[in-house]
């Protein structure tokens, strides 16, 4: 039996306060689809009322507004979500408040993990840095390299 190359998976949840789902997000995961740079593995939607009562909504279950453009982004009919996932996305949730719950395959590292493993290493670390961590530091990095780059006190030209 053959078994299919495939790359790094990761799970991603993001939050939504007051369940404000807004059209932004869905043509961003069409991109990175249509580029080959992510195969969506599995994709449910989790909302809280504001009496803390939990709903959950596959893709395939949502109004046709939804499905029509959602529904081609998910690779097959799979149901990699477990039970224990969506409980574990509703202890993060507050009420009136949502998640969108994606599973994908970085398709774009597959080639390379693929390497590892004909060259029988090992991956020992690995690691997602926060987007806000970034920020942080390259705003630094302006104020660091302006004292580098000034003249000493009493040189001159």
């Amino acid at each position: 039996m053959t078994t299919q190359s495939i790359g790094p998976v990761e799970l991603l949840v993001v939050r939504f306060p007051g369940n404000q789902f807004k059209g932004e997000i869905a043509p961003a995961l069409e991109e990175l689809v249509q580029a080959g740079t992510i195969r969506i593995i599995d994709l449910l939607f989790a909302m809280k009322d504001e009496n803390g009562t939990l709903s959950i909504a596959e893709v395939r279950e949502l109004p046709d507004k939804e499905l029509v453009v959602l529904a081609p982004l998910v690779s097959g009919n799979n149901a990699f979500l477990s039970e224990d996932d969506i409980e574990q996305v509703a202890a993060m949730l507050d009420n009136n408040s949502a998640a969108a719950v994606l599973l994908f395959e970085n398709t774009w590292a597959t080639r390379f993990r693929e390497s590892l493993t004909n060259a029988n290493a090992e991956l020992i670390y690995n690691i997602r840095i926060p987007y806000t961590v970034i920020q942080e530091l390259m705003a630094e990095q302006p104020a660091a390299a302006s004292t580098e780059n000034r003249e000493p006190a009493g040189a001159t030209a």
